[in-house]
């Protein structure tokens, strides 16, 4: 064991300055974006209560006690920022930078007058609760050298999202109880997710029929297993019946599954940061190979960071929410690269406008107005990107069980070569690469089964033309396509190339904006013709229509 490292306060500049500094300004750059909010799956908004801040004792030591003006002002900082209301009051989480210096801090944070909370061994990390600032200022100034990051515990569900990114309205159209019928599941998917465990971190997930026998187990962290009885409690059942549901009125993408149940919010409906971390680490010691999170905040820090990476090098995979906050920006776990991020699309495929995007979201699937199980073996009928994530969840189980073979990254692979293209064409912000398309990724080495289809309709505002997207979702290349465009009562023929199995091919038509200026409206109608002999399996997608609106005049 290395000796334990002590230095005097008026001796502290040297090693202060360079290595306190460096912690506590990644902590103030992981704190710059820290605006925490839950990705919520009811219409209705659930007002957060903020944990106040408590007053620091007078007889607390103040950060003037030490010389360097430096060091002061940082210590200064982070006393304020570890008193703000989206954190949890009176508490830090502690990362240290190798198994000694946490074995040493374990063994001192008493005598220090920090109380552990929580550990996470295997990342040398705690969660610690102070009742003076000067308590955890103290063993920070007395061994810096040990630590190799300190941040606040952030709260899960505090208002204050981020700016809202300028859409156009759409008018959503809810699934209700079709969510698998638009997912291309047709026929026997008794035994999708068999053999396959996904873990549910989330409010806890009450018992339900739909759930069968033997295959629910849950994990204490200490929050207990049952879900409460708030309004929002109903959200880790709805959530689960949407990965792996059996009935016929909750049903799930993969009813084989096993089910991880692991609570993380407290009896307000709130979690944080080290205990998702906590989380994600326990559902993988437990054999869990999927993690779904339907949480999410506008914050990260070391210990979520080490989490996501314990999850990836034991080859699981989390999915997560993108977040509900119409925002240009995906909340974290999402925003992770490693973290399969989703977002929200409604039965005639358009992003749901509070679904948010980014550059890193991965995948949309179902999530307005999805029929799923509540509390007391209720359904209800729920929106948001936490509806997404499951249903994303679920198809990797399948896909894994279909060819048990197959890693869940590899399965993940699967899903994104065989999604419909949404949007612009190829991936893009807002539909990341494109929409969950299980019926193709299950049918995906079928060479009889054929669908061709008409993907997406979008302007380009930056070239004024409309871009028709036809996409190839089969096992074999299609030759001989035809797309006739209607533009209004004007018609064209437009030959397509011959396609590989999941290529597209972009249609590009200029607008004339003297003629939508003068209509206000222009409407387009496509209609893809297969060559003769051809069967689609799904021809219902040989026709799309969308509406083109003039922009309003300039006042």
């Amino acid at each position: 064991m290395f000796p334990t490292m002590t230095h005097s306060r008026f001796n502290f500049l040297a090693l202060a300055v360079g290595i306190l500094s460096t912690i506590l300004l990644l902590w103030l750059w992981v704190q710059d974006r820290a605006s925490l909010r839950p990705s919520h799956a009811t219409r209705i908004a659930r007002t957060a209560e903020a944990t106040s801040a408590t007053s620091l004792p007078a007889s607390a030591r103040k950060p003037d006690a030490v010389s360097d003006p430096v060091t002061r002002a940082l210590l200064a900082t982070l006393q304020r920022l570890l008193s703000r209301s989206d954190t949890r009051a009176r508490e830090s989480v502690l990362t240290f930078k190798d198994d000694e210096a946490y074995r040493r801090f374990l063994a001192r944070a008493k005598k220090a007058g920090l109380t552990v909370l929580g550990q996470l061994d295997g990342l040398r990390t705690a969660r610690v609760r102070f009742d003076s600032f000067s308590s955890l200022q103290g063993d920070l100034l007395d061994n810096t050298a040990d630590y190799s990051a300190v941040s606040a515990n952030y709260l899960m569900n505090i208002p204050g999202p981020p700016a809202k990114d300028a859409r156009a309205a759409v008018n959503p159209v809810p699934f209700g109880n079709r969510t698998l019928e638009f997912l291309g599941v047709t026929g026997d998917r008794s035994q999708w997710g068999a053999g396959v465990t996904i873990a549910v971190l989330d409010t806890g997930i009450a018992p339900d029929p739909t759930f069968g026998s033997g295959r629910l187990r849950t994990l204490d962290l200490g929050l207990g297993t049952t879900p409460g009885a708030g309004s929002e409690d109903g959200h880790g059942t709805a959530v689960a019946a949407l990965a792996a549901g059996l009935a016929p009125d909750a049903p799930g993408v993969a009813p084989a599954a096993n089910l991880l149940s692991i609570r993380v919010t407290d009896a307000t409906g709130t979690s944080d940061i080290f205990t998702v971390a906590q989380g994600i680490v326990a559902a993988v010691d437990a054999g869990a190979k999927i993690v779904n999170i339907s949480l999410g905040g506008y914050a990260t820090n070391s210990a979520l960071d080490a989490a996501i990476a314990y999850a990836g090098t034991r080859g699981a995979v989390i999915v997560a929410a993108a977040g509900n906050d119409q925002a240009a920006q995906l909340a974290w776990p999402a925003a992770d690269a490693r973290v399969i991020s989703v977002g929200a699309v409604d039965a005639a495929e358009q992003q749901v406008s509070f679904s948010n995007s980014g550059p890193q979201l991965q995948i949309t699937a179902p999530g307005y107005g999805v029929q799923t199980a509540w509390l007391d073996g209720q359904r209800a009928t729920i929106d948001g990107t936490s509806v997404s994530s499951p249903i994303v969840a679920g198809a990797i189980a399948a896909v894994m069980s279909q060819n048990p073979s197959l890693t869940p990254q590899q399965a993940w692979q699967v899903l994104q070569q065989t999604a419909s293209d949404g949007g612009a064409p190829g991936a893009d912000p807002d539909f990341g690469h494109g929409i969950l398309n299980l019926g193709w990724a299950m049918n995906r080495t079928d060479l009889t089964h054929v669908d061709t289809a008409v993907s997406s309709h979008y302007y380009d505002a930056a070239n004024n033309q409309m871009e028709f997207v036809v996409q190839n979702r089969s096992a074999q290349q299609v030759t001989g396509l035809t797309l006739n465009v209607d533009v209004s009562g004007t018609a064209s023929a437009n030959l397509i190339p011959t396609l590989g199995p999941g290529e597209i091919y972009v249609v590009k038509l200029p607008v004339s904006s003297a003629t939508l200026a003068a209509s206000g409206t222009l409407k387009f109608t496509t209609q893809l013709v297969n060559p003769p002999g051809l069967v689609d399996r799904v021809p219902a997608n040989n026709r799309r229509s969308s509406t083109l609106t003039a922009p309003a005049p300039a006042k």
